[in-house]
């Protein structure tokens, strides 16, 4: 039997409205089961207890829980994959954090390619890395820092909590900025760099404020700058880096990303419930007493957020000569 045109695209038209009618149904009901956020850094840390933060705050709102699994490995590629190989139905989210956007050119053969496989949803908060110095080092200003590093080029050790981490591609930032000649020295994490650091092996490190904050206070550590363009609450006293080194920015920043192709719908419900939390003042306090500043925003907003990361921190690898080791 042979169908007339008008049946054949009567028909054509039916199936193309099939696929999206599941996924509207799915947007509406959502969530129906748990949602697991994957973390691709250990419990314990700055980026797990925000992750829980939000998370419990998702599972009230959703009337579902949210399971934070985490994922450490590979500077945060182990996570990432596991999300890229997801079903996009909203039931899988991942952190999104500054590994992302340097993994993206200081890992070679990636399999992924973050900003096409991974959609943004939400960012929510930004924290500032603070330039310290061993008490013991002759510089209590960051100008001062910038003259003994050049007139002792080799000789300031930088610790950091690992290569590729923020706290290391910032301080090659400073040094592409500045023009000085510091040798980086890495960690496996955070504790083991400030132990050296108070303990005077290494001179100076670019670490994120949480981890900081309280050796800062004790004045076991002395604080020169935070690497955001303003002052943090936190520690008011204390100036910005790019009154120094104009255009100098670098920080740690959170949010949460889905599999690409998950459904609009589901990607702005998640948005609109992120938002909600960082307007709570229970929430706001809570991320502030962590160093933090709120970052909220629509889902583009993230995108244009991690695709400026991306580009910035390649400039920074190619510069620096940065690889795995």
């Amino acid at each position: 039997m042979r169908l007339s045109r008008r049946r054949c695209l009567y028909l054509a038209a039916g199936a193309a409205a099939l696929p999206g009618a599941p996924r509207s149904a799915i947007a509406e009901t959502y969530p129906t089961r748990p949602i697991h956020l994957v973390v691709g850094f250990p419990p314990g840390g700055g980026v797990d207890i925000v992750a829980r933060l939000i998370g419990q705050w998702l599972s009230e709102r959703l009337g579902q829980q949210v399971v934070v699994d985490n994922k450490p490995g590979a500077g945060g590629n182990i996570a990432t994959e596991t999300v890229v190989r997801a079903a996009p139905d909203g039931y899988t989210l991942t952190y999104v954090g500054p590994v992302a956007a340097i993994n993206a050119s200081f890992y070679k053969n990636l399999g992924f390619d973050f900003i096409r496989d991974i959609a943004p949803v939400a960012s929510f908060m930004r924290v500032p890395l603070v330039l310290e110095v061993n008490p013991t080092l002759p510089a209590t200003t960051v100008p001062e820092f910038i003259a003994y590093a050049k007139a002792n080029p080799g000789k300031i050790n930088v610790a950091s909590s690992g290569n590729g981490t923020a706290g290391h591609v910032a301080g090659e930032l400073f040094k592409m900025m500045t023009g000085t000649n510091m040798v980086h020295v890495p960690y496996r994490g955070e504790t083991p760099a400030l132990t050296d650091l108070i303990g005077g092996q290494v001179q100076a490190t670019f670490n994120p404020m949480p981890a900081s904050i309280g050796y800062i206070e004790a004045k076991v550590l002395r604080a020169l700058a935070v690497t955001t363009t303003a002052r943090s609450d936190i520690l008011p006293e204390v100036p910005s880096l790019g009154d120094f080194v104009p255009g100098y920015e670098a920080s740690v920043w959170y949010g949460v990303g889905a599999p690409r192709n998950t459904p609009v719908a589901i990607i702005d419900r998640l948005n609109a419930e992120i938002n909600a939390a960082l307007a709570d003042p229970k929430i706001r306090a809570t991320l502030v007493a962590l160093g933090g500043m709120v970052l909220a925003g629509s889902p583009a907003e993230f995108g244009k957020l991690i695709a400026d990361e991306t580009a910035k921190w390649a400039n920074v690898v190619k510069f620096a000569g940065l690889r795995p080791e």
